[in-house]
């Protein structure tokens, strides 16, 4: 049995996306593992001073989601407060010999990315009022998008080892990655798949603030070589309900790609580096 919970604050203004958003992203974590969800509880908090017309909306995107899982919502539990806050706390399976461990990777691997990063920085913009309405739509849909269609197209490959990007964003994600695997990651900035004008907002300057505390943390284990300062923003950026992360055998990679293909992802999958022996650094950018 798979149990997590998570919530958090509104990151887009609608908020039946909100909701989708909220939802999708408790979900991510039983999918990071191998599991399936079977059942969700609502965990609200809302201010007396709001339209109880928005937190119907809410609750209706984070339903639809939920249903969207093959999963049941039973309840929930709310309180009042004065900001905004939704999420779920989920119930999953999984097989104990097929369970996803985000440590395991072995030299020689490939790690395939299945969503785009960027939605920090996206964010940030649409905050500034400054993200065209394209940028903003694409964040909103790769927020929203559940990572069970990826879980499930890897179900029939080796996964070393497997985690969803979030808070910590890509570079603290594969930091912790390789620290419990005891390897070295080679990452490729430019390979990685980004939200189409995340690289000019980050040129920009609208960098959120976590994206700085997640570079801090990943700096003494990383070799960032002449990277260019974009990607490192980039890389550090904190995601919402990101996409899974899969360290799986060289051999099986296009197979993967494959069946990522047939199974009709609205996000962009990208082949990022390569697991090698652990060296000096626990990260390479190249």
């Amino acid at each position: 049995m798979i149990q997590t919970l998570d919530f958090f604050t509104p990151v887009v203004d609608d908020p039946y996306t909100f909701g989708q958003i909220a939802a999708a992203n408790a979900l991510s974590d039983v999918y990071a593992m191998g599991g399936e969800p079977k059942v969700a509880l609502n965990i609200v908090c809302f201010p007396n001073c709001l339209d109880p017309e928005i937190l119907s909306e809410i609750l209706r995107g984070g339903a639809d989601k939920v249903m969207e899982a093959g999963a049941v919502l039973v309840g929930g539990h709310s309180v009042q407060d004065d900001e905004p806050k939704y999420g779920l706390s989920v119930t999953g399976f999984v097989h104990p010999e097929r369970i996803y461990r985000n440590y395991g990777c072995v030299p020689g691997d490939v790690l395939v990315l299945t969503k785009q990063i960027g939605s920090g920085v996206v964010n940030t913009a649409v905050k500034a009022r400054m993200a065209s309405e394209k940028a903003e739509q694409e964040a909103a849909r790769v927020m929203s998008s559940l990572n069970r269609k990826a879980k499930e197209a890897a179900e029939g490959y080796t996964v070393h080892a497997c985690t969803d990007i979030t808070g910590f964003g890509l570079l603290g994600h594969c930091t912790e990655m390789a620290q419990a695997s005891q390897v070295t990651l080679e990452l490729r900035p430019r390979d990685v798949a980004y939200m189409e004008e995340a690289c000019d907002y980050a040129r920009m300057g609208l960098v959120p603030a976590g994206a700085y505390r997640n570079r801090e943390f990943a700096q003494p284990y990383l070799d960032a070589g002449d990277t260019e300062e974009v990607y490192l923003d980039l890389l550090s950026d904190p995601q919402t309900s990101g996409g899974l992360l899969f360290s799986i055998p060289e051999e099986e990679v296009s197979g993967l790609l494959k069946d990522l293909e047939k199974a009709g992802l609205e996000t962009k999958v990208s082949v990022i580096g390569r697991v090698v022996e652990k060296q000096e650094k626990l990260i390479r950018l190249k």
